[in-house]
């Protein structure tokens, strides 16, 4: 028996079952591959999938090649419209590909079976909390080894290969697995269309033997997508609005308030009608910066509790009726669950339903239908934003800098203000550029990024490759802490291959500020970095690259001008050198709020 082992003539099929739990959405095709010699000039699975991928949008995949994936690489390469990505690692690959979905409304990702799949599967799991249409695709096994009792290389040394899928399935709304050519053609349009409707990330593994085999439903021309649009129910919708412009209608200073699913709901323009008809004055949560405009008349910041922007926080919480289009209500975004908001105040308009106070829900209606149809029915009231105008300061400006005097942060943003405009787009790490950008006044069709629910320090590095490559006509500006630069800074690599021009400011305060804020221990401190040495040596003499290390307001304006001017071309690496206490007020704030929220006694048993 022994010299049978791993013997292909005796390892036979002894089922055509795919184990896999019984949650979740799987599709697998479970025979072998037809044996049929077909036509060389019919398109194969890999060309496909390829065309599918740039009829959506996608013309760039981010991808790290590994043994399964190789031959669908060729294909996709092949492919004129669609250009490969090569990242340094898997994580990067998926943040990429995130930041790409962010700015184009879909992204895609290429790595190999299990060592690549959980590699990057903590980025899919980022996408999938922040509603981003992601097709994450695997190089699978050979199709001849499901069912059998084979060890594979890339495993954990089972002979079950659906470990992967089954990591997937809690983070993934749809997961296809490919390992035969009868049924792939439907698999793989209902994958990437089910992560169109669903504005979610989806999983497709591709037997590695299956790509560059010809089959007859891989038309030349596929037939494109027709997705069915979703319907608000009319006799719903016509409820729901008149209860909520009787519930707004009544109310004596009445708020809007924007929240993150805007963007899943494809609702900001209808927002921003609401505003324009009611006058009310409207924020934004946190994590909904950037979706909708910030130079309208009656845009009054950034709606986060404790810590959001002057004079917004006492207008919200104050409000006798406020409307929360998408909110997101978790601790963070709650400043430890310390909002002082009440339900029966409240509408929350979710991306496929509506609550009014304490009353009814009304369900099956689409949030941009109605914000739409509330704005005709909702009577002007500009009570609230009086108020606003009444007690509103003007915000002051840093003090002064001596001369010389080492660099502070709040003076660091007082200059990336200045170089925003619609040319540009933010990408903030988590961290304390999360409250420094949010401090930030975006012009109108200036980008803004940032992962507030998932919070994954060093996604920023990824999401500043993917975004620039899908928006090259704007310069991304990421501002990055020294932890979680360290964490991904890799794939810097793979901008400066690609020729991108982006700015990266790293602020270099020694450790993980934000975790201090939280709770401080020595486990927050990190080794320093020489990282222009990091860069320049990344760098290596190929491409476009020019860094500088900055620790007084002087250097930074020099750097700045530099960047700007001189090496506007090119990608610019500025290292900015800052106190280890040197933070700000918002975070002290909402550091000691999310500390008391996570440091709460066990309930009695």
């Amino acid at each position: 028996m022994a010299t049978n082992l791993g013997s292909l003539e005796t390892c036979k099929p002894c089922n055509n079952d795919l184990a896999s739990p019984p949650h979740g959405t799987v599709s697998t095709i479970q025979k072998s591959t037809s044996s049929t010699t077909l036509a060389s000039s019919e398109s194969t699975l890999g060309s496909h999938l390829a065309r599918r991928l740039v009829e959506v949008g996608v013309t760039d995949v981010f991808t790290v090649p590994g043994d399964f994936n190789l031959t669908l690489l060729d294909y996709l390469i092949a492919e004129p419209k669609l250009k490969n990505i090569g990242c340094c690692n898997e994580l990067n690959a998926g943040y990429a590909a995130d930041g790409y979905a962010r700015a184009r409304g879909v992204g895609a990702c290429v790595v190999t079976f299990t060592v690549g799949g959980l590699s990057v599967i903590n980025a899919i799991a980022g996408a999938y909390s922040e509603n981003l249409p992601l097709i994450c695709i695997v190089g699978g096994p050979n199709s001849n080894d499901f069912g059998t009792n084979r060890i594979l290389h890339h495993t954990i040394g089972l002979p079950d290969f659906s470990q992967e899928l089954r990591c997937f399935q809690t983070v993934t709304c749809h997961q296809a697995v490919v390992n035969n050519l009868e049924d792939a053609h439907e698999m793989i349009d209902t994958a990437i269309s089910t992560a169109l409707k669903e504005s979610k990330p989806v999983y497709i593994s591709i037997s590695c033997n299956l790509a560059g085999i010809p089959h007859p439903t891989f038309s030349r021309e596929p037939v494109p997508f027709s997705l069915s649009p979703k319907l608000s129910n009319q006799m719903g919708l016509e409820a729901a609005v008149e209860a909520a412009a009787e519930f707004l209608n009544k109310a004596v200073k009445p708020v809007l308030v924007a929240g993150p699913n805007l963007r899943v709901a494809k609702a900001s323009e209808a927002f921003i009608e609401l505003a324009d008809k009611s006058a009310y004055p409207y924020s934004v949560m946190p994590s909904a910066k950037g979706l909708v405009p910030e130079n309208h008349q009656h845009f009054i910041g950034t709606f986060w509790g404790a810590v959001s922007t002057s004079f917004c926080a006492e207008i919200v919480e104050s409000a006798d009726a406020y409307l929360f289009a998408g909110p997101i209500f978790n601790d963070y975004s709650s400043v430890g669950y310390s909002l002082l908001l009440k339900k029966e105040k409240s509408i929350i308009v979710e991306p496929n339903r509506v609550v009014i106070g304490n009353g009814v829900a009304f369900g099956c209606i689409l949030m941009k239908d109605f914000l739409s149809a509330l704005a005709k029915r909702i009577k002007r009231n500009n009570t609230a934003y009086e108020n606003y105008h009444r007690i509103f300061v003007p915000e002051g400006v840093p003090v002064k800098s001596e001369p010389r005097e080492p660099l502070r942060v709040n003076v660091l943003f007082q200059h990336i203000q200045n170089m925003l405009s619609s040319k540009t787009a933010v990408i903030a790490e988590t961290g304390d550029s999360w409250f420094n950008c949010q401090k930030l006044k975006l012009p109108e069709g200036c980008g803004y990024e940032f992962q507030m629910q998932y919070g994954s320090i060093g996604w920023s590095v990824g999401a500043t490759l993917g975004y620039a490559q899908a928006v090259p006509d704007k310069r991304v500006i990421a501002c990055i802490g020294d932890g979680s630069f360290q964490v991904t800074a890799q794939d810097v690599s793979t901008m400066l291959r690609c020729g991108q021009k982006n700015i990266i400011f790293l602020i270099n305060n020694g450790g993980y500020t934000i975790e201090v804020e939280i709770h401080d221990g020595p486990y927050n401190v990190i080794k320093n970095w020489n990282y222009t040495g990091l860069v320049d040596a990344i760098h290596n003499g190929q491409g476009k690259c020019w860094t500088t290390k900055v620790t007084c307001e002087e250097e930074l304006v020099d750097a700045i001008a530099t960047a700007t001017g001189e090496k506007k071309d090119s990608f610019c690496f500025i290292e900015v050198i800052a106190h280890k206490d040197d933070t700000s007020k918002e975070l002290l704030e909402w550091g000691s709020r999310v500390c008391s929220a996570n440091s709460r006694p066990p309930n009695p048993q």
